[in-house]
C-alpha cells in the first residue's frame, strides 16, 4: 500500500520559505540559552516531579514521560543530570535510543508554574552502583540512571500553559525560579528580572495569539 503523503502546494519544505512566513525572534530569544546549570535552573529542576525525555535513534525518534517526587533529577555539578531510571514495561525505547546516539533534550514541568525549563545535551547510561545507591525510592534502587553532559538550558515561556489552561486554578509553588530570575540568570544580566516579570502578564496575553 502506498503511504506517501498527498501533494501539497502549501507545503513550508526549506529554511528559507519558513522564514518568509516567521518574523526574526528577538535577540533576547536568542540570548535566553546557556551552556551550564546555574542556581536558578537547578532551583527549577530541583521544584520539577515531571519531565519528558525526547531521544532518537535507529529505531525513530522517541518521547518519554518521566515522574517521581520533586527533584528526582538530581544535579550533580554545573554540568550534570542524573536521572534514575524507575521501573517501567522494559520497552526501554530511550535507553536504546541512548546507546545509538547519546543525544538528547529535556523539558521539565512544575505544577502551577506557566514557565518550562528545556535543557538539551548528551546523555550515558550508568549502573554504577555507588551511583545507583544514591536514588532510593521506597526501598527500591533504579536499574540505571541516565547521565545527561548540559549543552544547553533554557527557559520556554508560559505561552503554552496557558493556552491549555493546565493549571487552572492551581497556585504557583513557593520558592520557583520566576520567568525573570531565570533570563537575568541565563543571559547574565541582559534581562533585569523585576522588570520583565512585572510586565510578562499583560506581554504573554497581548501576543497569545
Amino acid at each position: 500500500m502506498d503511504h506517501a503523503p498527498p501533494t501539497d502546494p502549501f507545503a513550508v519544505s526549506s529554511l528559507e520559505a519558513l522564514n518568509r512566513l516567521y518574523a526574526a525572534p528577538q535577540p533576547r530569544v536568542l540570548a535566553k540559552v546557556h551552556p551550564r546549570l546555574e542556581a536558578t535552573a537547578k532551583a527549577f529542576i530541583a521544584a520539577s516531579p515531571y519531565c519528558l525525555l525526547a531521544t532518537h535513534g535507529p529505531q525513530g525518534v522517541h518521547c518519554t514521560p518521566r515522574g517521581d517526587a520533586a527533584g528526582f533529577v538530581a544535579a550533580l555539578d554545573d554540568h550534570t543530570l542524573a536521572m534514575p531510571d524507575r521501573r517501567g514495561n522494559n520497552r526501554l525505547d530511550a535507553l536504546r535510543d541512548i546507546v545509538a546516539c547519546p543525544e538528547v533534550a529535556l523539558l521539565f514541568l512544575v505544577p502551577g508554574v506557566g514557565e518550562t525549563l528545556r535543557v538539551n545535551g548528551l546523555a550515558r547510561i550508568s549502573a554504577d552502583p555507588a551511583l545507583l545507591a544514591r536514588f532510593p525510592a521506597q526501598g527500591k534502587l533504579p536499574t540505571t540512571v541516565v547521565l545527561v553532559q548540559v549543552r544547553e538550558v533554557f527557559m520556554h515561556c508560559a505561552k503554552a500553559m496557558m493556552r491549555s489552561v493546565l493549571w487552572a486554578g492551581r497556585p504557583r509553588p513557593a520558592g520557583v525560579p520566576s520567568a525573570g530570575e531565570l533570563l537575568a540568570a541565563h543571559t547574565e544580566g541582559l534581562i533585569e528580572a523585576t522588570s520583565y516579570d512585572a510586565a510578562a502578564p499583560q506581554r504573554l496575553l497581548d501576543t497569545m495569539y
